[in-house]
């Protein structure tokens, strides 16, 4: 959810900023806009849509020298997606650009108004540069200026403030929203609201925490309360392209089999599973477990439900986080709370993390990106080494998810004693099929290409399932409503009598998860009736089903988690081929974010 870039130093400042914000676009955003400072001259630009067309008002544009420059891809909060309420915003010498939401806003302009100041915008955002420049009255020094600036603002925020007044200097904070800043023995200093614009820029970063609040200059870093923690930046830039594909997201489903044997490395033993991030008095004294995340960490959370119960002999529950923090939730000490997250800057679910660090729980973290908000402030975290994921919608963030979820699984049955030496050797040799099992299941692309085209119109989807198929049909719905705009609805698949059954006409589609190793006969009676009242049905099985319409075979398997598996690849193969049929753009859809940093 929006993006931030800044940067300081000789080089082309306009091509480094759109370059960095480029590196963004994977979060979402429906405006772009850079300030650019030189020799205490600042011009500004903004563009509605895509970065093309920021590219095109910028194109004779150039820069030479020492310089500064701020840069920002927004996701509209408060006002709509214009070249007003795009960042950067202005006041009368300075520029702000800034991730979050300002809380007390209203407030803060109605005083500024009082005062005779002018708003052009719509947002929150606004009231941060012109705070800035009433403060600038009050103080002989600019930073102590914006520090009284910020320490007025209530809220989430990452921001980035430059001002004629202080030429070669850019103001950072940070609060609640992420931001990185990096630097080089070039003396360039680059800011960032992730680690992608920064891999082969920055030699070093440091992940700011919140309250963190300072300046940059030629050669120096000045931060407050404390010093920065600079840490080698690895990466390389060809991990985060296309690499032939049509979309990252395609890109990223194809990387499936790979990441899932990445999350296994050195976890995944021949007769245990292990853990380095975990000691034995880790699970002391807890007897239950309770998991908060949102989106599709949310069906990764529930399908880790039935085997944390099955395997684990554990009481799950599981919580969409915007929920559990409104709803005054009974914590116990014996509870270990686990939150899930690709990004982990999720805010719910950050919020939600706090609240039971609070209760004093032990809490766990499942994440994609280290030194992220929440794998900082969890007692322990297990990285899913999913990589870079671009596409909006996720796809092997959840894969690595789930997998790490069954790990864990194993993990807790071996030190409870609930499951035999045995069963988790066979349990661990079923899950090193996985990643093999996933290569293969791409082989039915070229049949939900095919297949694509029967589903473009109607009046709705049904993707239905039983056990954990169950919280892969809610996943199924997601991405298919997600990319393609068309209304979808994951339900249990013997529900569907108990109301939702009434929609069922030739019009509405069902996908049916259909798995030979669980409830199979019971799953093929709930298909059976919709079939009967015209439902278009759709068959995911590894059997041919006479009453559906079309089908996806998928492969024999004898564990149920390797066609759970399989079936994920199903569905995000057909969700975005029918996605690519409407001429939708697959890695950005519409009002959606990458990294969803506010409520």
């Amino acid at each position: 959810m929006c993006g931030i870039v800044g940067y300081l130093g000789k080089r082309e400042i306009k091509s480094q900023l759109i370059d960095g914000l480029r590196e963004l676009e994977y979060r979402g955003y429906d405006s772009a806009g850079i300030a650019v400072m030189q020799q205490g001259s600042i011009q500004s630009f903004k563009a509605v849509g895509k970065l093309t067309n920021l590219d095109e008002k910028t194109k004779n544009f150039q820069t030479k020298g020492q310089g500064v420059g701020i840069g920002h891809t927004r996701w509209a909060t408060h006002g709509k997606p214009t070249e007003l309420n795009a960042h950067p915003h202005m006041g009368e010498y300075s520029y702000v650009v800034h991730n979050g939401i300002i809380e007390n806003y209203r407030e803060i302009k109605e005083m500024l108004e009082n005062e005779g100041v002018h708003f052009l915008s719509q947002t929150d955002t606004e009231v941060i540069v012109h705070l800035f420049e009433h403060e600038a009255k009050r103080h002989d020094d600019l930073f102590e200026a914006f520090k009284a600036t910020i320490d007025r603002l209530d809220g989430a925020y990452a921001v980035l403030l430059v001002s004629q007044k202080a030429p070669d200097t850019i103001f950072f904070a940070r609060n609640g929203s992420p931001m990185i800043i990096g630097k080089n023995a070039h003396g360039e200093v680059f800011f960032a609201s992730s680690d992608a614009p920064l891999i082969g820029e920055a030699e070093e970063v440091a992940y700011m925490e919140d309250g963190t609040i300072g300046y940059a200059t030629s050669g120096k870093i000045h931060v407050e309360p404390e010093p920065l923690q600079f840490v080698p930046l690895a990466g390389d830039k060809m991990t985060a392209q296309k690499g032939g594909y049509r979309f990252f997201m395609e890109k990223e489903i194809y990387e499936q089999y790979q990441v899932v044997s990445d999350a296994m490395i050195g976890r995944v033993l021949d007769d245990d599973i292990v853990f380095e991030e975990l000691d034995d008095a880790f699970l002391e004294g807890i007897s239950r477990i309770k998991i908060c995340a949102c989106g599709t960490s949310y069906h990764a959370a529930l399908t880790s439900s039935y085997l944390f119960e099955r395997q684990a002999k554990m009481p799950v529950n599981v919580e969409i986080a915007s929920e559990f923090r409104y709803k005054d939730p009974l914590l116990t000490e014996d509870t270990l709370f686990i939150v899930i997250s690709q990004s982990g800057e999720t805010a719910d679910t950050l919020e939600a993390l706090k609240m039971a660090k609070e209760a004093g729980l032990k809490t766990l973290a499942i994440c994609n990106v280290d030194n992220s908000s929440i794998v900082r402030l969890a007692d322990a975290t297990i990285l899913t080494r999913a990589g870079i994921e671009k596409g909006v919608a996720s796809t092997k963030a959840f894969a690595t998810q789930v997998m790490v979820l069954w790990m864990l699984t194993l993990f807790f049955a071996k030190k409870r004693g609930t499951m035999s030496d045995d069963a988790i050797r066979n349990e661990l040799l079923y899950m090193s099929y996985v990643p093999k099992d996933l290569k293969k299941s791409l082989e039915v692309h070229e049949k939900c290409k095919r297949l694509s085209k029967r589903y473009l119109h109607g009046h709705g989807f049904f993707f239905i399932g039983r056990d954990i198929f169950y919280p892969l049909a809610l996943e199924g719905a997601l991405k298919l409503k997600e990319i393609s705009y068309l209304h979808a609805e994951g339900y249990p698949a013997g529900e569907m009598k108990h109301g939702p059954i009434a929609l069922a006409d030739a019009e509405l589609f069902t996908i049916a998860l259909m798995p030979k190793t669980m409830l199979y006969d019971k799953t093929k009676s709930n298909v059976e009736e919709l079939s009967a009242r015209d439902s278009t049905i759709l068959s995911i099985s590894p059997e041919m089903f006479d009453l559906a319409d079309d089908f996806i075979l998928t492969h024999p398997h004898k564990h149920p988690m390797l066609e759970f598996f399989e079936m994920m690849v199903v569905e995000q193969l057909l969700a975005m081929e029918i996605a690519i049929r409407m001429g939708n753009d697959v890695d950005m859809p519409r009002n959606l974010a990458k990294s969803v940093t506010v409520e």
